[in-house]
Protein backbone atom coordinates (compact mmCIF):
# COMPACT_ATOMS: atom_id res chain seq x y z
CA UNK A 1 0.00 0.00 0.00
CA UNK A 2 1.43 3.57 -0.89
CA UNK A 3 1.45 6.29 1.89
CA UNK A 4 0.91 9.35 0.11
CA UNK A 5 1.49 11.75 2.94
CA UNK A 6 5.41 10.54 2.94
CA UNK A 7 7.92 11.44 0.77
CA UNK A 8 10.95 9.69 -0.29
CA UNK A 9 13.35 9.95 2.70
CA UNK A 10 10.01 8.42 4.47
CA UNK A 11 9.19 11.75 6.16
CA UNK A 12 5.88 13.44 6.00
CA UNK A 13 4.88 15.99 3.65
CA UNK A 14 1.73 17.84 1.96
CA UNK A 15 0.47 15.97 -0.78
CA UNK A 16 0.72 17.93 -4.09
CA UNK A 17 -2.98 18.44 -5.57
CA UNK A 18 -2.03 20.54 -8.22
CA UNK A 19 -2.58 18.76 -11.02
CA UNK A 20 -6.36 17.34 -9.77
CA UNK A 21 -9.95 18.32 -10.93
CA UNK A 22 -11.89 20.45 -9.26
CA UNK A 23 -14.93 18.45 -8.44
CA UNK A 24 -18.22 19.47 -6.30
CA UNK A 25 -17.12 18.22 -2.87
CA UNK A 26 -19.14 17.18 0.08
CA UNK A 27 -19.16 15.45 3.59
CA UNK A 28 -20.97 14.73 6.09
CA UNK A 29 -19.93 13.71 9.93
CA UNK A 30 -21.65 12.26 12.37
CA UNK A 31 -20.92 12.29 16.50
CA UNK A 32 -22.56 12.27 19.56
CA UNK A 33 -22.57 14.04 23.21
CA UNK A 34 -24.36 12.06 25.99
CA UNK A 35 -24.97 14.09 28.68
CA UNK A 36 -27.55 13.71 32.04
CA UNK A 37 -30.86 14.03 31.32
CA UNK A 38 -30.79 17.28 33.77
CA UNK A 39 -28.45 18.60 31.13
CA UNK A 40 -30.88 18.03 28.04
CA UNK A 41 -33.76 20.10 30.06
CA UNK A 42 -31.59 22.83 30.80
CA UNK A 43 -30.19 23.20 27.36
CA UNK A 44 -33.94 22.88 25.97
CA UNK A 45 -34.85 25.49 28.69
CA UNK A 46 -32.45 28.08 28.08
CA UNK A 47 -30.86 27.56 31.53
CA UNK A 48 -26.99 27.23 30.77
CA UNK A 49 -25.61 30.17 32.14
CA UNK A 50 -23.00 30.33 29.39
CA UNK A 51 -25.47 31.20 26.89
CA UNK A 52 -27.87 29.30 24.11
CA UNK A 53 -25.71 26.07 23.99
CA UNK A 54 -26.56 25.00 20.69
CA UNK A 55 -26.14 28.21 18.97
CA UNK A 56 -22.45 28.60 20.14
CA UNK A 57 -22.05 25.11 19.25
CA UNK A 58 -23.15 25.30 15.84
CA UNK A 59 -21.16 28.53 14.83
CA UNK A 60 -18.19 26.71 16.26
CA UNK A 61 -18.77 24.20 14.36
CA UNK A 62 -18.85 25.49 11.34
CA UNK A 63 -15.71 27.86 12.46
CA UNK A 64 -14.07 24.74 13.49
CA UNK A 65 -14.61 23.69 9.45
CA UNK A 66 -12.83 26.88 7.97
CA UNK A 67 -9.45 26.24 10.43
CA UNK A 68 -9.58 22.48 9.50
CA UNK A 69 -5.97 23.18 7.72
CA UNK A 70 -4.34 25.27 11.06
CA UNK A 71 -5.17 21.99 13.40
CA UNK A 72 -4.53 19.15 11.16
CA UNK A 73 -0.88 18.86 10.01
CA UNK A 74 -1.19 17.61 6.55
CA UNK A 75 -4.79 19.16 5.21
CA UNK A 76 -4.40 21.68 2.47
CA UNK A 77 -6.38 25.11 3.47
CA UNK A 78 -9.62 24.53 1.22
CA UNK A 79 -11.61 27.34 0.33
CA UNK A 80 -15.33 26.05 1.11
CA UNK A 81 -18.63 26.89 -0.11
CA UNK A 82 -20.80 25.87 2.60
CA UNK A 83 -20.69 24.25 5.62
CA UNK A 84 -23.62 23.71 7.99
CA UNK A 85 -24.49 21.73 11.67
CA UNK A 86 -27.40 20.23 12.68
CA UNK A 87 -28.31 18.94 15.74
CA UNK A 88 -31.02 15.88 17.54
CA UNK A 89 -31.45 16.39 20.79
CA UNK A 90 -32.19 13.01 22.66
CA UNK A 91 -33.20 12.31 26.60
CA UNK A 92 -29.85 11.83 27.31
CA UNK A 93 -28.00 13.04 24.31
CA UNK A 94 -27.30 15.67 21.67
CA UNK A 95 -26.44 13.82 18.49
CA UNK A 96 -24.58 16.52 16.17
CA UNK A 97 -24.18 16.35 12.25
CA UNK A 98 -22.23 18.25 9.98
CA UNK A 99 -22.38 19.10 5.92
CA UNK A 100 -19.31 20.85 4.36
CA UNK A 101 -19.04 21.86 0.82
CA UNK A 102 -16.29 22.59 -1.71
CA UNK A 103 -15.33 22.97 -5.50
CA UNK A 104 -12.50 21.99 -5.38
CA UNK A 105 -9.25 19.74 -5.69
CA UNK A 106 -9.37 17.76 -2.39
CA UNK A 107 -12.22 16.38 0.14
CA UNK A 108 -13.86 18.00 3.01
CA UNK A 109 -13.91 14.62 5.01
CA UNK A 110 -11.39 16.44 7.76
CA UNK A 111 -13.18 19.76 7.49
CA UNK A 112 -16.78 17.75 8.36
CA UNK A 113 -15.12 15.56 10.88
CA UNK A 114 -13.49 18.75 12.47
CA UNK A 115 -16.70 20.07 12.50
CA UNK A 116 -18.59 17.74 14.53
CA UNK A 117 -15.63 17.10 17.04
CA UNK A 118 -15.53 21.14 18.15
CA UNK A 119 -19.62 21.52 18.03
CA UNK A 120 -19.05 18.46 20.67
CA UNK A 121 -16.35 20.40 22.44
CA UNK A 122 -18.12 23.44 22.57
CA UNK A 123 -21.24 21.79 24.15
CA UNK A 124 -19.39 20.39 26.79
CA UNK A 125 -17.44 23.36 27.96
CA UNK A 126 -20.69 25.10 27.62
CA UNK A 127 -22.20 22.84 30.13
CA UNK A 128 -19.12 21.41 32.10
CA UNK A 129 -20.20 23.57 35.14
CA UNK A 130 -23.50 21.52 35.60
CA UNK A 131 -21.94 17.88 34.00
CA UNK A 132 -18.70 16.78 33.87
CA UNK A 133 -19.54 13.43 33.14
CA UNK A 134 -20.71 14.37 29.79
CA UNK A 135 -18.92 11.82 26.88
CA UNK A 136 -18.04 12.69 23.21
CA UNK A 137 -18.36 9.23 21.00
CA UNK A 138 -18.96 8.06 17.55
CA UNK A 139 -17.42 10.86 15.55
CA UNK A 140 -17.53 9.58 12.24
CA UNK A 141 -17.41 10.17 8.37
CA UNK A 142 -20.82 9.09 7.32
CA UNK A 143 -20.70 10.05 3.51
CA UNK A 144 -18.26 11.66 0.70
CA UNK A 145 -19.08 12.46 -2.38
CA UNK A 146 -16.35 13.94 -5.36
CA UNK A 147 -12.79 13.46 -6.54
CA UNK A 148 -11.25 10.25 -8.32
CA UNK A 149 -12.16 8.03 -5.43
CA UNK A 150 -15.76 8.86 -5.54
CA UNK A 151 -18.62 8.17 -3.64
CA UNK A 152 -18.27 6.60 0.08
CA UNK A 153 -21.51 6.17 2.17
CA UNK A 154 -21.34 4.69 5.38
CA UNK A 155 -23.11 1.20 5.17
CA UNK A 156 -24.86 1.31 8.92
CA UNK A 157 -26.16 5.11 7.66
CA UNK A 158 -27.97 3.52 5.00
Amino acid sequence: MDFTHFNEEGRAHMVEVGDKEDTKRIARAYGRIRTKKETIQLIRDGLIKKGDVLAVAQVGGIMASKKTSDLIPMCHNIFLTGSNIKFNILEDAIEIESEVKTMGKTGVEMEALTAVSIAALTIYDMCKAVDREMVIEEIKLIEKTGGKSGEFIRKDQV
